[in-house]
């Protein structure tokens, strides 16, 4: 039963959560207001856009947009309200410039880095000259036959 609910939950939740009293008369609009809020985070649900979500906010946030459109700004125009309005983590897509570029290189440089420091231990691993085993002098040749011997 549970994950009958499950189901019908994650099927029917995002189906309904632009409501029709929600949606602009102008189809081009519409389709603009949706691309738009494709691309926003819903605050509440976290990775959910707020076209997906349910919650209160998101709603908020949907209307905001229709609202900006219809008041004749661009799409990146309304972005940017949203962005400067509630900070860049509503974007589900982050940018890569200014502060976050260092967050985008971060991974990819460590794992340089730690691919170049692995590569020099083996290199100078290998290139060590091997150390002889010291052969058993005599009293540990004898000493090693009396516990054989036992």
């Amino acid at each position: 039963m549970k994950r009958l609910c499950l189901v019908l939950c994650l099927l029917a939740g995002p189906l309904f959560a632009v409501q029709p009293d929600e949606m602009l008369d102008d189809p081009a609009l519409e389709a603009r207001a949706r691309e738009i809020s494709s691309g926003l985070r819903c605050l509440v649900c976290r990775n959910e856009s707020i076209d997906d979500s349910n919650a209160a906010l998101a709603r908020d946030l949907r209307l905001l947009v229709r609202e900006r459109l219809v008041a004749g700004d661009s799409d990146a125009e309304v972005v940017d309200y949203i962005v400067d309005r509630y900070g860049e983590y509503v974007l589900l897509k982050p940018r890569t410039g200014g502060s976050n570029l260092v967050l985008w290189l971060a991974g990819p440089a460590m794992l340089l880095l730690g691919g170049a420091i692995g590569f020099a231990f083996l290199r100078r691993r290998a290139r060590a000259a091997p150390q002889e085993e010291a052969a058993l002098s005599e009293a540990e040749r004898a000493r090693l036959r009396e516990i054989l011997e036992d």
